[in-house]
């Protein structure tokens, strides 16, 4: 018995030391794994852009514009795509359509008479 109780703890050490290698490793690859989404993110280039202000503000006015200049061409479509639809309708002298569209006339010509500037 006196053996077996030897061998025991060396058995258990040799266990715990396989035990913390494991976590060690999955450690590690968590680690790399970490890395790589960083890198992916490029955290790096937006903490340089972070400290070069003047670069910030350039492209975000830059974005700025192009954003606007998309919501005006898409508004412009949207419009236009409604316009061609009352034209047709109009062409079509539906009676509903055009009784409503010309209730609408009267009161903006109303409100035009009212509010003189």
């Amino acid at each position: 018995m006196n053996e077996q109780e030897t061998q025991s703890p060396s058995n258990s050490e040799s266990t715990h030391s396989k035990n913390a290698e494991d976590k060690i490793e999955e450690l590690h690859k968590l680690t790399n794994r970490i890395a790589n989404e960083l890198e992916r993110s490029r955290i790096a280039q937006y903490t340089e852009l972070l400290n070069r202000p003047w670069k910030l503000i350039g492209l975000n006015l830059l974005s700025g514009a192009a954003r606007g200049v998309g919501i005006a061409i898409g508004f412009t479509f949207f419009a236009a795509t409604i316009i061609y639809v009352l034209q047709v309708l109009g062409a079509l002298n539906l009676p509903i359509v055009g009784d409503y569209i010309a209730d609408i006339v009267r009161i903006v010509q109303r409100q035009l008479e009212l509010n003189t500037y």
